[in-house]
């Protein structure tokens, strides 16, 4: 079982703060972007120049996980500012930036580490709006470009998840609208797509995905158990987990997600609590099954090391230990 964080090393992004280091030393990070205006100023040359740092960082990030112990990681899916305005033939520093994803694929695929990601929450093919869903298709597409120049697997080991998106006041109607859509995806994001359950009752539960979706057009489903506690369609966790697991294909390991409520952590009320927590405290059960958890705390990899430290001793056996409510609060840094 492997476990995960996600876009962002805290020791490498803030070196001073958590990676003990003096000051001076610069931030090592892949989501360097602008905004509008500095793109309209700028144009594809300043893109293509922080496309290539953050692409450089990439393999600074995945040579630290190598070094540290890290096999899992899900890629920031902003390396690329303003991606869906341009051609990657646009960029000026193109055959560099190509070398430099082949380099971290390369590097991530010799030492066993699994590289996922995670597009943002405007990608819906379930829309009603043509024009949304040419545009979910796009920015789907970068992310099946940037894996296939990285070398990595046309196959959900290497997963491009995403949400439905909104139910649009009928969730089976939608549902319909993904099947129509889907076959509109090139083959480097439809081999790799997956779909996460929701964390509202109104939306779509791992049960409505089995079998609105994958049923349809076989999409493997990533549980999420947060938010399977908003939104379980009448299942157990366990069954809603295995479930999940049941629409993987043979030889995949399955990926999940893990969080914690930050109301919980922080003893705040006013906080939502669909909110992600800074660490994670409960043990992680996966009921007996083979699975790769990607942890999604706001601490990155300082709480997957510290969920560590709690529940896994150095064999990778379970310890038993329970955290108290009191223990929710302490600062671990």
């Amino acid at each position: 079982m492997r476990y995960g964080y996600a876009c962002i090393n805290m020791a490498l992004s803030y070196p001073q703060k958590y990676g003990g280091k003096e000051r001076g030393v610069q931030p090592i990070t892949t989501n360097r972007t602008m905004i509008r205006r500095t793109y309209d100023e700028k144009g594809t040359d300043y893109v293509s120049e922080l496309t290539l740092q953050n692409v450089k960082d990439l393999n600074e990030i995945i040579k630290w996980n190598i070094m540290n112990g890290y096999d899992f990681f899900r890629l920031s899916s902003g390396m690329a500012p303003w991606k869906t305005e341009y051609e990657w033939s646009d960029l000026k520093d193109i055959d560099q930036i190509k070398q430099w994803f082949h380099s971290a694929g390369t590097m991530a695929t010799t030492h066993n580490i699994r590289l996922t990601s995670h597009p943002g929450p405007f990608n819906v093919l379930v829309s009603p709006k043509d024009e949304v869903v040419e545009n979910c298709i796009k920015d789907l597409t970068i992310h099946g470009d940037e894996f296939d120049m990285m070398g990595l697997s046309r196959t959900p080991y290497n997963k491009i998840n995403i949400h439905l998106g909104g139910a649009y006041g009928d969730k089976e109607a939608s549902m319909k609208r993904f099947v129509k859509n889907f076959p509109k995806l090139p083959e480097s994001v439809s081999s790799r797509l997956t779909l996460e359950n929701d964390d509202k009752a109104s939306m779509y539960s791992v049960k409505d995905l089995y079998y609105g979706i994958y049923k349809q057009c076989g999409v493997p489903i990533v549980f999420d158990y947060h938010h399977h506690r908003f939104c379980d369609g009448g299942m157990s966790e366990k069954e809603a987990l295995e479930m999940a697991i049941s629409t993987w294909p043979k030889g995949i390991t399955p990926v999940v997600h893990y969080s914690e409520s930050r109301s919980t952590e922080q003893l705040d009320e006013s906080i939502r609590p669909q909110a992600h927590s800074d660490y994670v405290y409960d043990y992680i059960d996966s009921y007996g099954n083979d699975i790769d958890v990607m942890i999604e705390a706001k601490h990155k990899e300082l709480a997957v090391k510290k969920y560590k430290e709690l529940h896994i001793d150095s064999k990778g056996i379970y310890i038993g230990l329970k955290r108290t409510q009191s223990d929710r609060t302490m600062n671990f840094v």
